[in-house]
């Protein structure tokens, strides 16, 4: 086998792991090196039906991704009851893909003090479930995206922008408790840092 025909199963396995992503940005990406991939290996082997297809492929990805990044998006946030019927279903409907991320969430209405969706362009990108932890400090319980909206912008709006809302009810601190390893690295780019509290790994978001 040469090194043509590796970089030919390459394009192959790049475009099919891409087929695996549930994030449509993410999607793109990948698309967009599987087909830019295919498009040199049609080339190269003198196949143009090949390389043209995919290099219109190429173009489609980056036409797209442009719209995604320049796209201005609309977020709001929508404050609940805890018995809240949807936000029931909603928490059962991603329950094991909630799981995978906070495998020792419950539920239980009573203990929360703030549930609310997040609204993105008004359809449901996210739910967060959180509590009072100590006086002044705020302990976030779930903060849940669905899957398709993973890009980090749904974090940056609650975590920059509505923020807002926690400082005014008077807290001074953000907690949380994560024990998976994608949560944190999410958490960490939403401005915690780890701390002990009390004795245990916590991750802490200063609000003053």
């Amino acid at each position: 086998m040469n090194f043509v025909e590796i970089f030919g199963y390459a394009a192959s396995v790049v475009i099919a792991v891409g087929m695996l992503m549930k994030s449509i940005r993410l999607l793109r990406w990948i698309n967009l090196a599987g087909a830019t991939m295919f498009s040199i290996y049609g080339f190269v082997i003198g196949a143009l039906p090949v390389a043209l297809l995919n290099g219109f492929i190429a173009v489609i990805d980056i036409f797209y991704l442009i719209s995604m990044y320049s796209k201005k998006d609309f977020f709001k946030v929508l404050t609940l009851r805890g018995d809240n019927k949807y936000l029931i279903e909603f928490l059962e409907f991603y329950k094991k893909d909630i799981q995978k991320f906070f495998p020792d969430f419950y539920y239980k209405p009573e203990l929360n003090k703030y549930s609310f969706f997040i609204l993105r362009n008004m359809a449901v990108a996210g739910v967060i479930l959180a509590r009072e932890y100590e006086p002044e400090v705020l302990k976030i319980s779930l903060d849940f995206t669905v899957p398709q909206y993973r890009d980090f912008k749904v974090g940056k709006f609650v975590y920059t922008e509505y923020i807002k809302h926690f400082i005014d009810e008077g807290y001074k601190l953000l907690i949380t408790f994560p024990s998976n390893k994608n949560h944190i690295r999410y958490i960490k780019k939403m401005g915690f840092v780890q701390a002990n509290h009390n004795g245990k790994i916590a991750y802490i978001k200063n609000l003053t």
